[in-house]
């Protein structure tokens, strides 16, 4: 029994595994091996390339390539048209399948629009990148990161609102969660 959504104009192969109550809209194509959580919506025009994972609760915005070697914890956010590399050194004439590299974005972090996220990064959980970057190294935990490259402009809250820190704490003003700096690039939740 199918217990989610898969439009007509859509595609899925066989050895996919795809949780209850996720959504897959037009002209998308999930690939074999592949595996896609529960409650997930999958936009339109999406790609969703062999042994992927999509965690349960994944937004995948439309026009978005997921390519072999991207992990999406829980509750990750793909922005429109984001883009995901897998190789370093691309040529057409060369095959290097077994250089791809494995890009983590972890539980509950946010991808805006047409970001560029660069293979064998990672980004931590509840991370926020900003619309347009570029991702070219690690972005930790809470982190607001945006630009070319993308740099740490500031913290987020677990419900993605910019923490203000008074020395090095910071209580969220909308659900009231707190932080602590522990150093210049790391920062935790402290009251759950």
């Amino acid at each position: 029994m199918i217990d989610y959504y898969v439009h007509e104009s859509s595609y899925i192969d066989d050895e996919v595994q795809i949780g209850p109550g996720t959504r897959i809209w037009h002209f998308c194509h999930i690939m074999q091996n592949s595996k896609v959580g529960a409650n997930c919506n999958i936009g339109q025009n999406v790609v969703i390339s062999t042994n992927v994972i999509l965690g349960d609760g994944v937004k995948v915005q439309n026009n978005i390539s997921i390519y072999s070697g991207v992990i999406c914890e829980d509750d990750v956010f793909l922005g429109p048209s984001m883009v995901f590399t897998n190789v370093i050194n691309p040529r057409a004439f060369i095959e290097r399948k077994s250089e791809f590299k494995q890009t983590m974005v972890k539980k509950g972090a946010s991808i805006g629009a047409n970001a560029t996220v660069v293979c064998g990064c990672t980004i931590g959980k509840y991370a926020f990148v900003g619309a347009g970057s570029v991702v070219s190294k690690d972005i930790p935990d809470y982190a607001l990161a945006y630009g070319n490259p993308a740099r740490i402009r500031g913290w987020v809250c677990q419900c993605g609102e910019k923490l203000q820190f008074k020395a090095d704490t910071a209580k969220c003003k909308e659900c009231g969660l707190e932080y602590i700096k522990v150093s210049e690039n790391e920062v935790r939740c402290t009251k759950q």
